[in-house]
């Protein structure tokens, strides 16, 4: 087998995150945006060290598991979906298999196991999204062209590719509102010729449509995102964007201008064109006010059941000191400071620490503190002690040296939530040396249609 060299085979299993196997001739190749039981024509792109990584050309044949038609018309090219053929019931139980076997591998590995050598916590399965499309809160959206030197695109990465944009007018993971919205800004900007940012070059004006809206309040925010390198009249989009038949509310409108070199949504600067930068949503009764920087789940009734689960795993807080980590908008910080003596947010994101104080008052919450910061440079600083730890760390994880502070405390609960369970896997070493036992897990699929779903995790102090 070398690379460069083209098989066929059936996929055999998808580890999470969309690592799919596919066997020949006894040599496993590692192959993503695959679904179990699809025949497909793949070519070797990497081989070394007894490892061999391969692309799909083609899918032969269809896996058993797809059993409904795509309910867009960019399924299987955009990067955006990866599942929507498979049925919901299968998506939740591939993705709680790969979720489970992930935490037994690592229990396993450290010593967690009962007289029978099996991983010993309580499973509790996997929690399915109280809906299964239009669920997100939050899309950020490209310019550029689906084929090279074609009409100016807005939309989604096709899968695979970093540069050919499809145009997703259709996309079923936002409401209608955010589609309608993505086609008014695109045939606005057709029309003036506006060129979009070319990253190898540096050139262009066009770089992201970032939407958010509210998925109790039907409140939106728009967010045009440009370089200074053209200008348009803005105030004639603003007017054609508010004259839409929208389900939902404009709130918003936000000229944000970057000329960073990396394809990120950054602000150099923010201009407001219309209405306010913030918008409301309401979660498990509290009201939360969500500003474009800040981070706040994607799915928010899919929210609502994971901050349910935080409170079940931690119990009774009363008169307690809790911690919540990577706090974001400080949303699982408030759910839990009725019942606990005080609650103490840390959280980089300066906007999102400003949002989190906004919605504490909102709430009437004032045993609440949030801190801008580094987890790993805040914790030398605090004075405070907590009785439980809260943890809701980027797809990353942990970083490995804030890791030994947060052990450090030895609380007897500490709660984690993880958006990518192999960060979680990896993390569990450093709990089990410490002398924590996983008690139980589980998952809550937040990311339906795609390869993402929400892992929980107890862990108790032995």
């Amino acid at each position: 087998m070398k690379k460069g060299e083209i098989y066929e085979g059936v996929i055999e299993k998808v580890d999470f995150p969309n690592k799919g196997y596919v066997f020949v001739e006894d040599q496993k190749v590692l192959i993503k945006n695959g679904i179990p039981g699809q025949k497909v024509r793949f070519m070797i792109q990497k081989k070394r060290s007894g490892r061999a990584q391969g692309r799909i050309l083609e899918v032969i044949e269809k896996s058993p598991l797809e059993t409904r038609e795509p309910v867009c018309s960019n399924f299987p090219a955009c990067g955006g979906c990866m599942y929507q053929t498979m049925s919901y019931e299968d998506q939740l139980h591939m993705k709680e298999t790969q979720i489970r076997e992930l935490l037994e591998e690592a229990l396993i590995q450290g010593g967690q196991i009962d007289e029978n050598g099996n991983a010993a916590f309580e499973w509790e399965g996997i929690h399915g999204s109280p809906i299964e499309f239009g669920y997100r809160n939050k899309m950020e959206f490209s310019f550029g062209d689906e084929v090279k030197d074609g009409p100016l695109s807005l939309g989604l990465h096709k899968k695979g590719s970093t540069y050919d944009i499809l145009n997703t007018d259709d996309c079923k993971l936002v409401h209608k509102d955010m589609t309608d919205i993505l086609t008014c800004v695109r045939e606005f900007f057709r029309e003036k010729g506006a060129s979009y940012y070319r990253k190898l070059q540096h050139t262009g004006y066009l770089r992201h449509l970032m939407l958010r809206r509210g998925v109790t309040s039907g409140e939106i925010l728009v967010h045009l995102v440009t370089t200074t390198q053209e200008e348009y009249d803005l105030e004639a989009l603003k007017d054609q964007l508010l004259a839409l038949p929208l389900e939902g509310r404009i709130v918003g409108i936000m000229h944000i201008l970057n000329d960073s070199l990396s394809d990120v949504v950054q602000s150099d600067e923010t201009r407001i064109l219309y209405g306010q930068d913030y918008f409301y949503e309401t979660l498990l009764g509290l009201k939360f006010r969500i500003s474009t920087f800040s981070f706040f789940q994607p799915n928010s009734l899919a929210a609502e059941v994971l901050y349910n689960i935080v409170r079940d795993y931690i119990q009774n807080t009363s008169g307690m000191e809790v911690f919540d980590l990577y706090s974001g908008t400080g949303t699982i910080a408030q759910l839990l400071a009725p019942v606990a003596k005080e609650v103490i947010g840390v959280e980089i994101v300066e906007d999102a620490v400003a949002a989190a104080r906004e919605n504490a008052k909102l709430n009437g919450l004032d045993n609440c503190k949030f801190i801008a910061g580094d987890v790993l440079k805040i914790l030398d600083d605090l004075t405070e002690k907590p009785d439980v730890i809260v943890l809701d760390p980027p797809r990353d994880g942990i970083h490995p040296k804030a890791l030994p502070k947060i052990l450090s405390y030895g609380v007897n609960r500490i709660v984690y939530v993880s958006c990518k369970a192999t960060s979680l896997a990896r993390d569990l070493e450093a709990f089990l040396q410490a002398g924590y036992r996983l008690e139980k897990a589980c998952c809550v699929d937040q990311f339906c249609e795609t390869v993402w779903t929400e892992a929980v995790a107890l862990l108790v102090k032995e």
